[in-house]
């Protein structure tokens, strides 16, 4: 077991219920769970066994129904809004299988966004080397691929030097070739921030890259897997 000071997330009981009228759907049935700083964390399982909504919850997107998540001292579940605003703000980079870049402005100008509003943010320049696109920082979304899309969006996450970093689906929309690029810059960026990094994935493949892999079943944790050996995204064979 982690010494509890080394511990960034904490999850006890966790629960989600969606009612609409007489109708409920149970998306979380008691997860128990816990993070570690620096963990590189995959999370595996199919389309509605839960994986999403618990992101939401640790990210503070969306409120549990029962149990408790703390992040480091805060516990989650006991925030208002108004504080559950402040620590994504302050502590939390979210990645998106969509990228939600702003058009008219440059991949620079993108990043520099975040690093108005955070706390102890790095230079835009700085968070777009370490994804490999300091050479493409003056170009607009529709001169990027998807996957330089996607890094940008990477680098608009990290630079306000956030302790985790949620990634929803990150390689989704991409092929093979440009989502091992896409992983190559979460790992790297995993080595240099030392932020705690949750990756969702349909991609089975991915689970090598990762330090632990969690598999979601029916709102449940069914499976939790350590891996001894990591390979690189080059490695993986999607």
């Amino acid at each position: 077991m982690p010494d509890a000071s080394d511990i960034v997330f904490r999850a006890t009981g966790l629960t989600k219920v969606y009612r609409s009228g007489a109708l409920e759907v149970h998306a979380l049935r008691g997860i128990d769970f816990q993070a570690r700083k620096g963990e590189f964390i995959v999370i595996l399982g199919p389309s509605g066994s839960g994986k999403s909504t618990f992101l939401n919850i640790v990210g503070g997107l969306d409120r549990a129904s029962g149990g408790q998540v703390w992040f480091e001292e805060h516990q989650l579940t006991a925030l208002d809004e108004g504080q559950l605003t402040q620590y994504r703000r302050d502590h939390v980079g979210f990645v998106f299988q969509f990228y939600n870049l702003v058009p008219s402005l440059t991949a620079h100008e993108n990043v520099q966004l975040v690093t108005e509003i955070a706390r102890h943010p790095m230079r835009a320049d700085e968070a777009l080397a370490l994804v490999g696109l300091q050479d493409r920082a003056n170009h607009f979304p529709a001169q990027l691929s998807g996957g330089e899309q996607q890094r940008v969006a990477i680098a608009r996450a990290i630079a306000k030097n956030p302790e985790v970093l949620l990634c929803d689906e990150p390689t989704g929309a991409l092929d093979s070739a440009t989502g091992i690029k896409v992983l190559e810059a979460l790992t790297q960026v995993n080595r240099a921030v030392g932020a705690t990094t949750l990756v969702i994935t349909h991609n089975a493949a991915i689970r090598d890259i990762a330090d632990r892999v969690i598999r979601f079943a029916d709102g449940r944790i069914v499976e939790e897997t350590v891996n001894t050996v990591k390979k690189q995204p080059s490695e993986v064979a999607w």
